[in-house]
């Protein structure tokens, strides 16, 4: 009896064992997280759809603060725009030792022209003082419209006699501007005064400072008129 007993417990553990030994014959089954998963790729596809969507929300960004900086009508720096101009170019000339003028030009005639001839012609004088102003400076240089009638025109490089000279110039250019409107011939004028950019300026002052130069020369144009 016993010997059957210890028969039929050798041949039952020999089935274990063929059993073991299948199983471990038999390849592996990828786990779960081993198989590539349609989540990572929806994932990978939402990435990229974010970064389209920030880079589009970026250009759009830059587009708004160009916008905000530019004068409509002109498309020439307001004076947002304008003013940070004269900030980079200060520190600039502060770094560097560089030097550089601001002229502050104010245009006349201009309140009788719009009531006369209505604001559209006020703009193609204004338009048309941008294109004087513009064939009168370097690339470097700067023009902005400060608002209504008002223009500054940053100027690198030059001396304080070079930039009355110039200053000069510009309203003499200005002062032989002929516009047509209802059949009269129009004209206008311009006041310009200077200030002189070194490493000791401050841009609100500069600013201040050509402004009042701009009153001054505007005051002395009406006597010599």
């Amino acid at each position: 009896m016993k010997k059957k007993t210890r028969t039929a417990g050798s041949r039952a553990s020999k089935r274990r064992k063929g059993a073991l030994a299948n199983r471990k014959a038999q390849p592996k089954r990828l786990s779960s997280a081993s198989r590539p998963s349609a989540a990572s790729g929806d994932a990978k596809a939402e990435l990229r759809r974010l970064k389209r969507k920030l880079a589009e929300a970026q250009a759009r960004i830059e587009q708004l603060q160009a916008s905000a900086d530019t004068d409509f009508l002109l498309e020439i720096p307001n004076r947002r725009g304008f003013e940070r101009e004269l900030d980079r170019a200060i520190s600039y000339i502060k770094r560097y030792h560089a030097n550089g003028a601001l002229i502050v030009l104010d245009v006349d005639r201009l309140k009788p022209i719009n009531d006369s001839f209505g604001h559209a012609a006020g703009d193609q004088v204004l338009k048309a003082i941008v294109g004087i102003l513009s064939r009168q400076i370097r690339a470097s240089d700067v023009i902005g419209r400060l608002g209504g009638d008002e223009f500054a025109l940053l100027l690198w490089n030059l001396t304080e006699a070079d930039a009355h000279a110039k200053a000069a110039v510009l309203e003499a250019d200005i002062d032989r501007l002929s516009l047509v409107f209802g059949g009269r011939a129009v004209t206008t004028g311009a006041s310009a005064g200077v200030a002189v950019l070194g490493p000791h300026s401050e841009p609100g002052r500069a600013l201040e400072e050509a402004d009042r130069a701009m009153y001054l020369r505007k005051a002395q144009r009406r006597l010599i008129g």
